[in-house]
């Protein structure tokens, strides 16, 4: 069995490649720096893990992992563009670095190229892989029109939070994790398991990277706190502060949420601290990641051989940065 630390760089040595031809070069040299700028590959390893699960990981694992990383880099690339973002792991954007028009056919060939690989593995195992692909897939751009449209929806629920987020960033951990096991061969009632421990490990990680926003530290989390405060952002912890402050509580916290002081970001999160919002937040992530770690135990497969993923579930929540 391999660790998450191992398999990331077998992963890169094996995705380090020229996915793209070299013309037109002014379409392919774009999604090569792109991809230059390297990032977790989280979701290409959780197939390669899970896969791993039922025996020795196999070339149709590597070929499926490959078209989860390119998926997912469509996704950032095209992302980057609804956001205006201009940096992405502390580099720019594609369409900050090259045009829009450019970034958005970028994106575009890297998802065709994605469907290569799925087109390359075992014509017995296609039609159920591409179909759980695509299913994610629209699940993924479902996700991020939500997420858009509480940029303007007033309230937003916990649930609909939930759903969001569900979409957005837990299906496709959890459809890696069940691409995996298809092509192990895993069970039917595994593969279910595999695939809700996803989903649980990407809330789990969300509440996670909404608390180190209001509370990490700065210095271990690499971006200075209360950048969602700023933004108005909907996160788990805002969304529980005005479903539970009231009175004059909630009056100022509605009074912050219009306009950006100069102590906003301290006055949020002493209404966050007073409301028991970051308590709340970090029983509601132990209580994911505790039902991830159920799923996993309840896996018919050798104890042993499911250490690596439950190590990794629990590295990725209690992370701080």
């Amino acid at each position: 069995m391999h660790t998450f630390e191992e398999l990331s760089t077998l992963f890169s040595e094996k995705f380090d490649i020229a996915h793209f031809p070299q013309e037109p070069h002014t379409l392919y040299e774009p999604n090569n720096y792109f991809l230059s700028l390297g990032g977790k590959r989280l979701r290409p390893v959780l197939c390669l893990m899970a896969n791993e699960l039922f025996g020795e990981i196999n070339q149709d694992a590597w070929n499926v992992a490959c078209a989860i990383e390119l998926f997912h880099n469509f996704t950032l690339i095209h992302d980057d563009i609804m956001d205006k973002a201009p940096l992405r792991r502390g580099k720019q954007t594609v369409h900050t670095r090259y045009n829009e028009s450019t970034a958005i056919l970028a994106g575009d060939v890297m998802m065709i190229r994605a469907y290569e690989y799925i087109n390359s593995i075992d014509i017995s195992l296609i039609q159920r892989i591409m179909h759980l692909f695509n299913h994610t897939a629209v699940e993924v751009c479902e996700g991020q029109q939500l997420d858009m449209d509480f940029e303007q929806k007033e309230p937003v629920t916990f649930d609909e939070y939930l759903k969001m987020i569900t979409q957005k960033t837990s299906v496709l951990l959890a459809a890696s994790l069940q691409m995996g096991g298809i092509l192990g061969g895993g069970s039917l009632g595994n593969l279910d398991l595999l695939y809700q421990a996803g989903k649980k490990i990407g809330l789990a990680f969300q509440v996670q990277d909404d608390y180190l926003d209001a509370f990490g530290d700065p210095e271990k989390f690499g971006k200075q706190a209360g950048g969602d405060i700023l933004a108005n952002k909907k996160t788990f912890l805002l969304i529980r502060a005005l479903e539970t402050t009231t009175g004059a509580q909630k009056e100022e916290l509605e009074a912050l949420l219009k306009g950006n002081t100069p102590d906003k970001i301290a006055r949020v999160l002493k209404i966050y601290r007073d409301c028991g919002v970051d308590d709340w937040a970090q029983q509601l992530k132990t209580r994911f990641l505790n039902e991830a770690l159920e799923h996993f135990d309840d896996m018919a497969v050798l104890s042993k051989r499911k250490l690596p993923l439950k190590a990794l579930a629990q590295k990725l929540v209690k992370r701080e940065q």
